[in-house]
C-alpha cells in the first residue's frame, strides 16, 4: 500500500450555483486558470465514493451540528476504474481541511464493503490505523455512495484549485462501489453545481477578486450529508447505516 499526504490544512470555500451561474464562472475561471491533470487527460471525470459512519452516524450527525473539528473516512475511485483506489481521511477543523488518503487493492476494498477488514494492516499508515481503530470501536461501516462529475482547475500561485462538480447522485440500492448496475438518484434534480475553492495561505488578487463576483449561495452541506439526506428521503424506512 502507497500513503498520500495531502499535506497541512487548506482553506475552503463551497458555493452552491445554478446551471447559468455555473456556465458564467466557468467561462471566467477557465480563462485565466489551466485544468488539472485529470482533466487533462479526461476532460470531465467520474468521482465515485463510498462514505464510512459508525453505529452512532457521528460523522452525519457531527456535520449537522457544525462540530467544529471532525473526520469522515470513504474509499474513491475513478471514471469506474480499479486501477486506482483510496483509502481517506478527510478532515476539517473550522474553515480549513486536511486530507491524507493510501492506495488500496481492489479485493480490499471489496473485502471492506463486504464487511471484512482482514487484508487492511494498521502498520500500513496512519489512515489504516485510525479506520481499524474505529472499525472496530465503534462499528464504522460503509454508509452511502456518492457520484458526481468533475471539472478542475489549477493555479501553482497560492496552489489554488477551483472544482466544479456536477450530477451529484447518491446510491439508493446498495453500497457496492463496483456494482456497475447501482441504482443512484440526484440530489439535485434541478442541476445544480457544486464548487469548491481551495487555498493554502493565500489567494491572488485577480482570482480572489473573480471568486468573489461569482454568484451562488455559499453553503457548508457536505456531498455525504446531502446524499444521506437523499437517500433517507427515499427509503424513509432505512435506519441502517
Amino acid at each position: 500500500m502507497r500513503e498520500n499526504n495531502a499535506g497541512g490544512y487548506r482553506h475552503e470555500i463551497k458555493l452552491l450555483l445554478s446551471k447559468a451561474e455555473y456556465v458564467t464562472a466557468r467561462t471566467r475561471i477557465s480563462a485565466i486558470m489551466k485544468p488539472d491533470s485529470h482533466s487533462v487527460k479526461n476532460g470531465d471525470y467520474f468521482i465515485r465514493s463510498l462514505y464510512f459512519d459508525d453505529i452512532y452516524r457521528s460523522s452525519y450527525w457531527d456535520k449537522i451540528a457544525g462540530v467544529t473539528h471532525r473526520k469522515k473516512f470513504r474509499i474513491r475511485t475513478y471514471n469506474l476504474s480499479e486501477d486506482v483506489i483510496r483509502l481517506e481521511c478527510k478532515e476539517k477543523n473550522g474553515d480549513r481541511i486536511k486530507k491524507e488518503s493510501v492506495s488500496i487493492t481492489p479485493d480490499c476494498a471489496k473485502a471492506l464493503i463486504a464487511g471484512d477488514n482482514s487484508l487492511l494492516k494498521p502498520d500500513d499508515s496512519f489512515v489504516t490505523a485510525e479506520f481499524l481503530s474505529l472499525w472496530g470501536g465503534k462499528g464504522l461501516r460503509p454508509s452511502v455512495v456518492v457520484d458526481y462529475m468533475r471539472e478542475a482547475y489549477v493555479e501553482p500561485v497560492g496552489n489554488v484549485r477551483i472544482t466544479f462538480d456536477k450530477g451529484l447522485r447518491a446510491g439508493m440500492s446498495g453500497v457496492d462501489m463496483f456494482d456497475e448496475e447501482l441504482l443512484t438518484v440526484p440530489a439535485y434534480p434541478n442541476g445544480m453545481v457544486i464548487m469548491e475553492v481551495k487555498y493554502d495561505d493565500f489567494i491572488p488578487k485577480a482570482l480572489s477578486m473573480l471568486v468573489s463576483s461569482v454568484g451562488g449561495e455559499k453553503i457548508a452541506v457536505s456531498k455525504f450529508t446531502t446524499c444521506r439526506d437523499v437517500m433517507n428521503y427515499y427509503k424513509p424506512q432505512t435506519i441502517s447505516l
